[in-house]
């Protein structure tokens, strides 16, 4: 017992101590409360339609991924951000709680520990096709002097439609609070039965709702947040090394691990015979498209852009090419080690699978737990900001009275589909086919075509032949996006 509590003290002292010496992060930098007061505060602008999607669109990233750039963005010239600080941010972005589905992504398609080969290779694949598109949204900002995902839209493929990418980002922020309250559901009652407390899912869920979650939401000041940011990444360290250590020291190997009685049969190890082959299942687009849900932080690409110091393209796609390279390292590892314990039965939560008095992994819920908690609020200002623009409320209208009447509403509906929602990989696998692929593939790729083709006979071959091929990802996104989508659904006939 004294060397599972040890271990997590350990992780997050190591954790804090390297990034504050590298000065990775400063969550009390004026950057920092800027960001929490400003962007991220309910308050009603003058340009009512731009600053609410501009909201909508930076704090989807923390839904994806956890966190906002925290520096101090700069002109088109260039900001104040070190690369190291740059890829420091854009993993923490990247990086959140939707990693812990994709063991269940591999589980779809195969039950052998060989189906780990294909499933890298295609966390490798998706990856990089992600951090291409990111890097050609970067890329757009600097032809067209853009400043937001949406400033890129309006001034390539038109402002007449702008409001599609604004829609489907508020769309995507709703379906990551739904993800939340569904991991804190789960995640709480599994806490709750390790010190004795056993509640039914749905009391739990309304309970953090009540007394945690609403308080949050209605705070209209959200700089005391800022010091939480951390948490996201120390806890996603803590949880690969405690999973490494579960899987390499065999404490739920079918064969008499330690703790494989204390979980129930359909969450214990399963095996079969289905191992790299299985990938040619169509079901294996549910992973891919959970993987669209992982990688997405592609509406924050204009500001990466714009808060690096010295931003030529050359400095920009080395902060993407590492940032990705870490996250799909972290994907493939926290993937392979999660279905390598438990096969078949990797459920969409992976935490889910471990035993209630598995005191290492009770550490690695409780810092899972305390991230999507300080991040839910975050999420949740995007969606409501992104449904009060797409309603058209007229500034003088968002009173403090209207704000928190339409905070308990969204947040009641949330509450409701997250009780009748059980499943999170079907959650991230269809929102990530529908909506992510749009967002990170589509998207990004109309506008780098239209905005060489704005560029006339001053386009390069290069650039023209690119342009061209970057379509094929487009095409490759709404493929993607179909097949996932509809494998998603039959999956919930099984």
């Amino acid at each position: 017992m004294k060397k599972d509590l040890l271990f997590p003290l350990a992780i997050f002292l190591l954790t804090t101590q390297a990034t504050a010496s590298f000065g990775l992060t400063n969550t009390n930098s004026a950057a920092t409360k800027k960001l929490y007061n400003g962007v991220l505060k309910p308050a009603a602008p003058k340009n009512t339609k731009s600053s609410s999607t501009t909201t909508a669109l930076q704090a989807a990233s923390v839904a994806s991924g956890g966190a906002l750039a925290s520096e101090e963005s700069g002109n088109n010239g260039g900001g104040t951000a070190t690369i190291p600080n740059e890829i420091f941010n854009l993993v923490k972005n990247i990086v959140g709680a939707g990693v812990l589905s994709l063991p269940a992504g591999i589980a779809s398609f195969g039950n052998a520990p060989s189906a780990i080969i294909p499933a890298t290779a295609l966390i490798a694949v998706i990856g990089a096709a992600s951090g291409y598109c990111f890097s050609a949204i970067g890329r757009v900002c600097a032809m067209e002097n853009a400043t937001s995902y949406r400033d890129a839209w309006s001034k390539t493929v038109g402002e007449s439609t702008s409001w599609i990418p604004a829609a489907i980002c508020t769309f995507k922020t709703s379906s990551a609070n739904l993800a939340y309250s569904m991991i804190l559901a789960d995640t709480f009652k599994a806490l709750l039965s390790t010190v004795g407390v056993n509640l039914s899912r749905d009391v739990v869920l309304v309970g953090t709702t009540v007394s945690v979650l609403l308080p949050l939401c209605l705070l209209k000041n959200l700089a005391s947040l800022a010091p939480f940011s951390l948490l996201g990444i120390v806890g996603m360290a803590y949880t690969t090394l405690a999973m490494a250590i579960r899987y390499f020291g065999g404490a739920y190997s079918a064969a008499g691990g330690k703790f494989v009685a204390d979980v129930a049969p359909a969450l214990q190890p399963s095996f079969g015979s289905t191992g790299a082959a299985g990938v040619l299942d169509p079901k294996a687009f549910i992973l891919i498209s959970m993987l669209s849900t992982a990688y997405m932080a592609h509406f924050n690409a204009p500001k990466f852009y714009l808060e690096l110091k010295n931003n030529t393209i050359e400095r920009y796609n080395k902060v993407v090419s590492t940032s990705f390279l870490l996250s799909i390292l972290t994907f493939a590892g926290i993937a392979s080690l999660g279905f390598l314990t438990f096969g078949a039965n990797a459920n969409g939560l992976i935490l889910n699978n471990y035993s209630n008095k598995d005191t290492l992994m009770a550490f690695s819920r409780v810092a899972v737990a305390l991230s999507i908690v300080f991040s839910y609020p975050l999420a949740f200002v995007g969606f409501r900001d992104g449904v009060i623009d797409l309603l058209q409320i007229p500034s003088e209208k968002r009173t403090n009275a209207k704000l928190n009447q339409l905070t308990v509403v969204l947040l009641s509906i949330v509450t409701v589909l997250a009780s009748k929602v059980k499943d999170l990989s079907f959650l991230l696998s269809f929102a990530g086919a529908t909506l992510g692929n749009a967002l990170i593939y589509v998207f990004p790729a109309m506008m780098f075509r239209a905005a060489v083709k704005k560029l006339g006979d001053k386009a390069t071959a290069a650039q023209k032949a690119e342009a061209t091929g970057i379509m094929g990802i487009a095409g490759m996104g709404i493929g993607m996006g179909f097949v996932g989508a509809k494998m998603a659904i039959k999956s919930l006939s099984k």
